[in-house]
């Protein structure tokens, strides 16, 4: 099951960015470890709203989010989820937390991969989330990833043939020193090697 990560105190951040990223942390465990929609929701405003941009999925309101929590996230979480942290930022009302969300595509996941049968594959993928927070709670959360790098882990793209990646996005957020421009270098190749077949 995802870890998330363990509540703790931060002398760096004041004592409102503590509280900002302990709800964060509370409302993560309740989405990957208790596994409970009602708990996850209290830490919600009445109208927030959650859009996972790559594929518009979530909800806005309470009743959406509910029943997306319910029925489309919560219970098709793969169990082997983890996440690994890269970064979180903290402002006045806003965390962006940077992540690597690794899983094994073992059941349907409606949430990233909708009508995508499970390939039994894994994947890697960084993932940021933004979350606003008002009056005490969250108000919204656009979360980001690189669709096509899912896409490439699972089969679906060939990355061979597009300017894509699958899994070394993931190892280059978590280790930089890897190497860069490598589908620049392979564009290169193929210029010249088309360039030498003329």
């Amino acid at each position: 099951m995802a870890k998330p990560k363990q509540a703790g105190v931060d002398k760096s951040l004041t004592s409102a960015q503590q509280r900002l990223s302990e709800l964060w942390e509370e409302h993560v465990r309740y989405e990957f470890s208790t596994r409970n929609t009602e708990d996850t929701l209290a830490t919600m405003v009445e109208k927030a709203y959650v859009n996972h941009v790559p594929v518009l999925t979530g909800g806005s309101g309470r009743d959406e989010l509910r029943e997306f929590y319910s029925k489309r996230f919560i219970p098709q979480m793969p169990p082997d989820t983890e996440m690994t942290p890269v970064s979180r930022t903290i402002g006045e009302d806003q965390i962006v937390d940077e992540m690597v969300f690794k899983f094994t595509h073992t059941i349907p996941m409606d949430w990233m991969l909708p009508g995508i049968p499970p390939t039994g594959k894994r994947v890697e993928v960084p993932l940021v989330a933004i979350v606003r927070v008002r009056d005490g709670k969250l108000a919204y959360e656009p979360i980001y990833w690189d669709q096509a790098s899912v896409l490439v882990q699972i089969g679906l793209l060939d990355s061979a043939k597009l300017p894509v990646v699958g899994i070394e996005s993931a190892k280059k957020v978590l280790d930089p020193n890897l190497p860069a421009n490598e589908l620049m270098k392979r564009a290169d190749l193929m210029a010249r090697s088309a360039t030498k077949d003329i």
